[in-house]
């Protein structure tokens, strides 16, 4: 598929996992994309890529003048922007009366202000490519996790700052949705994959009965994207294998 031959596609957190998986998805779909995320990491990524059109930049999400520089240098580039996936995320685990402030706020930082900014930034050049914003938030945004309160946070705001910035970009053309992921093979979570015991409580609740590959997420990210989706606008689409089905009781 050339779904998105003369496109052009920026994902944030392109280093490794599920942004990684989705901006190769992208370039094998025909698109140039500009791979971003921190300093020292976008130099380091697995496996070869197209440099004729891949644009690899460092940037932090948290701070709005790297962001809006990372528009700027991408329509500078390409001439244009047609997708944007706020992909860049922050995790911090423990009880509240272990939390920081600095870590709450680091939190936020990057998974509500970085996306803020991008949109931001990106809003008049995606008005004039009549183009599209694919944010990854989680099941984590859509449901409490037992030590994550931070991480809660941010990703239910970031669930709420995708159905808002849908209702406002939508009579401009520009269609705003995510993809909830639940656990999936990423340098994040290599520590629940390796624990036999946790994984095995993942395996029960999730009905298909496995973990996600970032590969899986990237074709959901895509399809959302692309003119196929040109009908879904903030929606908060839980890529879980089944986990949200449940209403929460074991299985029998």
């Amino acid at each position: 598929m050339n779904r998105f031959e003369n496109k052009v596609v920026i994902v944030t957190g392109a280093a490794s996992g599920m942004g990684l998986a989705t901006a190769k998805r992208f370039l094998e779909e025909g698109a140039q994309v500009v791979m971003a995320d921190l300093e020292g990491q976008v130099d380091d990524l697995d496996g070869p890529l197209p440099e004729a059109n891949t644009l690899k930049l460092e940037v932090d999400v948290s701070h709005s003048h790297a962001v809006e520089n990372m528009i700027e240098t991408t329509v500078s580039e390409f001439g244009r922007l047609d997708v944007l996936v706020n992909n860049a995320g922050k995790l911090v685990n423990g009880g509240i009366e272990s939390i920081t402030n600095e870590d709450w706020h680091s939190v936020f930082r990057t998974d509500v202000d970085g996306i803020f900014y991008a949109c931001r930034a990106a809003f008049p050049h995606l008005v004039s490519s009549g183009g599209s914003v694919v944010n990854t938030v989680s099941v984590s945004g859509l449901g409490g996790d037992w030590s994550m309160s931070p991480y809660n946070a941010a990703k239910g705001a970031a669930a709420q700052l995708t159905r808002a910035l849908a209702l406002d970009f939508g009579r401009k053309g520009v269609r705003v949705n995510a993809v909830c992921p639940t656990l999936t093979r990423t340098g994040m979570t290599t520590d629940v994959i390796k624990d036999e015991e946790m994984l095995a409580k993942f395996r029960e609740r999730i009905s298909l009965g496995r973990y996600a590959e970032p590969e899986e997420i990237a074709a959901v990210i895509t399809f959302l994207a692309s003119h196929d989706a040109r009908f879904v606008n903030g929606v908060n689409l839980p890529v879980d294998g089944g986990l949200m089905a449940s209403n929460g009781q074991p299985p029998q």
